[in-house]
């Protein structure tokens, strides 16, 4: 399948980025500025998910996002191996996350 192929190399050629720089000038060229916004607004949701600070509905009006988009969020969070929600909240706990 071709997308999978594209998403497979796609991601082989992110881990050669070694930078925050880089990472920035990369998605700048792959990805349109509503792509970028949508990313940053799953990235708050996800983060806001597991610092379990804020209800859904504060979530929400906090980050102009819908609840439909919380609760896609939400349910990613239930299915994703348990290690790496693990690694997710240590790194939340180490230091904050830093947005592109």
């Amino acid at each position: 399948m071709v997308s999978k192929e594209g998403w497979t190399e796609f991601l082989k050629l992110c881990s050669k980025i070694e930078s925050q720089k880089e990472f920035g000038e990369f998605f700048e060229l792959f990805l349109t500025i509503e792509e970028r916004e949508t990313i940053a607004s799953r990235y708050l949701i996800i983060k806001a998910l597991l610092e379990e600070k804020l209800t859904q509905r504060e979530m929400a009006e906090t980050y102009k996002v819908s609840i439909a988009q919380i609760t896609r969020g939400s349910n990613a969070l239930k299915i994703i191996d348990p290690a790496l929600k693990s690694f997710y909240i240590n790194c939340l706990k180490d230091k904050p996350w830093i947005l592109i």
